[in-house]
């Protein structure tokens, strides 16, 4: 689904007159969401905006049925582990981070942007490469996480009708 197309439109009528970026005309709207539902009965929301001024946020969330899990700032909630909201996650690091952050957090904090993700990724990545294992991301992978964008045009072109995500793999992905 996609808003009304009315920031970008307001931030040019205040250029000059004469301006030729006054006369242009947008289609997308100022935020566009989209739900995806997964072949396993997940569903994922994706919001996208440009336009409106907001503070910083990466508006992570992970909902499971024992817990949820929200980012910046950091905060858990675990059914039957915690009595609200937890913000000192590091005993949950400890318990159940991924051997990755737990080798790499020292070095990916100095070396890595966006909390040191940027460094482990590109440590995973060449990891692989040197080791010739699977990379963890298949081109199927980039198809399918490319293809929201025009899917997303298709489904707000028709009045947000869902519209089918192909299966790249044909069928492969089960094994």
């Amino acid at each position: 689904m996609s808003s009304l197309e009315l920031g970008v439109h307001r931030r040019c009528a205040a250029l000059p007159v004469d301006d030729l970026r006054r006369q242009e005309k947008f289609a997308c709207g100022d935020i566009n969401t989209s739900l995806i539902k997964t072949a396993l009965g997940r569903t994922i929301m994706v919001q996208y905006s440009t336009v409106q001024p907001r503070p910083y946020s990466r508006i992570n969330m992970i909902c499971g049925t024992g817990g949820i899990f929200c980012d910046y700032p950091p905060r858990l909630h675990l059914a039957g582990q915690t009595a609200e909201w937890e913000t000192d996650l590091k005993k949950f690091h400890d318990q159940y981070g991924h051997p990755l952050w737990k080798t790499l957090r020292e070095q990916a904090a100095k070396s890595g942007g966006h909390g040191g993700m940027d460094y482990v990724m590109n440590w995973r990545f060449i990891q692989c490469l040197r080791e010739g294992l699977a990379l963890d991301m298949s081109v199927y992978d980039a198809a399918a996480w490319s293809c929201l964008v025009p899917l997303s045009i298709a489904s707000v072109s028709q009045g947000s009708q869902p519209v089918t995500v192909p299966d790249f793999t044909r069928g492969e992905w089960k094994s």
